[in-house]
């Protein structure tokens, strides 16, 4: 496992503004802010806690031990290619950190989704999300 250059907690200081930025309830950024507590949005999305999904929250943790990242949010599709879990995070590399916040503002932030019926094709890369009932819609 690799040293983290950043500490969690100014992971989480920046997750938690990236997650005013996305609109996100506020009650879900405070669940994050107060207890660590990660929600994926689904389908017009609709919040539900990862800690229901007991495999999600195993990879996420070893994703973000993998990659020295810290994960504020998710968002669930079922695709042609397979059912995705998109993970919104903060990397270990700030001088990234404003490229993420710009593609972000654009609603194309940079993510990793987690291919969960065939592992191999997930990927690093950007997605198209929209702001909706508190939660975040994957549009592309």
């Amino acid at each position: 496992m690799n040293e983290a250059k950043i500490s969690k907690e100014n992971k989480k200081i920046e997750a938690i503004k990236r997650m005013k930025m996305m609109q996100l309830l506020p009650n879900i950024i405070k669940e994050f802010e107060d207890e660590d507590v990660i929600h994926y949005s689904e389908w017009r999305g609709i919040l539900y806690w990862v800690s229901n999904k007991p495999e999600w929250v195993e990879y996420i943790k070893a994703f973000e031990e993998k990659y020295n990242a810290l994960v504020y949010h998710a968002e669930f599709s079922q695709t042609e290619f397979g059912d995705c879990l998109s993970l919104l995070y903060v990397s270990d590399y700030k001088d990234e950190w404003r490229m993420d916040v710009a593609a972000l503002k654009q609603r194309y932030p940079v993510v990793y989704v987690w291919n969960i019926d065939d592992n191999i094709c997930s990927e690093f890369g950007t997605i198209s999300l929209v702001p909706m009932n508190g939660g975040v819609k994957r549009t592309a």
